[in-house]
């Protein structure tokens, strides 16, 4: 397979070659248009910018979420949407649009997805328990489809299993799904056809169904994140669907750091995060600052007697997991922690060069633009350029990327912020840590101290 580290090596060179390591609104509007332009020249046109301070990290809005007519808290999705809906005698009626699309992981890679209604992951439903709702879905896929209600309870013949509960949806054809909602929870939607090839594109979403009385605490603000991962080969602009294990880009709702939208809340509100996992991966999900409560599933929020605190959460294949917590002030960390899921196109096969001296002088001669990797580790790479990485092949990202008030992040893929002030601004300020609150360099260890 083709990877990062030995895309651009000669047999030259091949002692070492191996080792080479080549750099990286929340709305209820209409649906968003399909991205313009598809061919090859315009991704050569697209260029490498690499954020450079948490400044220009994206958010979320800042504005505190309004309770809607039906008295739910809507679901926030970073990098996404909610789906719109109208109220038609009673019954809410949806349109979801699978086609193929330009999805932009962040900028510098941009590649032929499929997704829904313009984006991968397609658009968040939201309903409440006991509503009933009427789903058309039109396939514009070069192939036929279906799709699946991921944990929802309903009639057999609503399950979107093609050959098994339905007809394939074909190419220009439509569909009509229509159920009850029976239940409360966190819920997913995606293909059941072709499902290796049509998820491995990017074809999901979540479903989010909000319970039709009150439930006690109540959520100040409510995220819905999506779990994924990709196989997209260095230089190249469409997902490999054979892949089964050694994906290169671990998303959130299909971003990857610092392309991800930070959470924000203020200091004192209670935060749910509803995690949903469509990867082929479990996610070990760990939160900075906070021990949080696991709080609810696909089954619904728990009683509370069956809470638990954790500071990391797995998040099995096909599972969803709410969190909730108490937001106190800081950017603090969201991420996977499994290291190289945070982490951008990465490859794989790579041997051990830790301690190996590489005669970098010699190999540019045969290499130009070498660096080496691995003698002392990975982190001399943010040294050697002000980018911090080495050039890449066309549409690939760099490994690791942006930039905070101390220096480089050295983080890419599943990794993200929630970013919590007493008062909540315009959120283009980095946090400062009160006097006598951070780490610091000292001239000197006081003597005495046992070792």
């Amino acid at each position: 397979m083709i990877n990062r580290r030995n895309l651009l090596v000669g047999s030259a060179v091949g002692l070492v070659a191996a080792s080479l390591p080549l750099r990286a609104q929340h709305d209820h509007g209409s649906h968003h248009a399909q991205a313009s332009g598809s061919d090859h020249s315009r991704h050569q046109q697209a260029t490498k910018k690499v954020v450079k301070t948490t400044k220009n990290i994206p958010a979320v809005s800042t504005a505190k979420p309004v309770r809607t007519e039906q008295g739910y808290l809507p679901v926030i999705t970073p990098n996404g949407r909610t789906l719109s809906y109208r109220l038609n005698d009673g019954v809410k009626e949806f349109h979801l649009i699978a086609e193929e699309i330009e999805h932009e992981f962040a900028s510098g890679t941009t590649i032929k997805a499929w997704g829904y209604n313009g984006t991968t992951p397609g658009p968040t439903i939201e309903a409440v328990e006991g509503d009933r709702v009427r789903i058309y879905v039109t396939n514009k896929l070069p192939e036929h489809t279906s799709i699946h209600w991921h944990g929802i309870l309903l009639p057999w013949g609503m399950d979107g299993v093609t050959g098994l509960t339905q007809p394939p949806i074909k190419p220009g054809e439509t569909f009509v799904y229509e159920f009850t909602l029976q239940q409360h929870g966190t819920h997913m939607y995606h293909p059941h056809a072709d499902e290796m090839v049509q998820m491995a594109m990017g074809m999901m979403g979540m479903f989010i169904i909000h319970p039709k009385e009150p439930v006690t605490p109540a959520i100040d603000r409510d995220y819905a994140v999506l779990l994924h991962n990709w196989a997209v080969h260095p230089g190249t602009y469409r997902p490999d669907p054979s892949v089964m294990t050694e994906f290169d880009l671990w998303t959130m709702n299909s971003k990857v750091f610092p392309a991800i939208e930070s959470m924000v809340a203020q200091t004192g509100e209670r935060v749910r995060i509803r995690i949903g996992n469509l990867s082929m991966w479990n996610h070990p999900m760990h939160l900075h600052g906070v021990q949080f409560e696991v709080t609810g599933s696909d089954g619904g929020r728990w009683p509370q007697n069956q809470w638990r605190k954790e500071v990391t959460e797995i998040v099995g294949v096909g599972q969803t997991r709410d969190i909730e917590f108490v937001a106190v002030p800081g950017d603090w960390v969201f991420h996977c922690h499994m290291s190289h899921h945070t982490m951008n196109a990465m490859g794989h096969g790579v041997p051990n060069m830790l301690g190996v001296k590489q005669p970098e002088a010699h190999i540019n001669k045969v290499l130009p633009n070498y660096m080496a990797m691995g003698e002392s580790g990975m982190a001399e790479h943010q040294e050697h350029t002000d980018m911090g990485h080495m050039p890449s092949p066309e549409n690939t990202l760099p490994m690791m990327m942006g930039e905070g008030r101390y220096g480089k992040l050295e983080m890419g893929g599943m990794f993200s912020m929630i970013r919590v002030r007493d008062q909540l601004g315009a959120q283009a300020d980095l946090y400062a840590a009160p006097e006598g609150t951070q780490a610091r360099k000292v001239s000197e260890i006081p003597s005495g101290i046992p070792v």
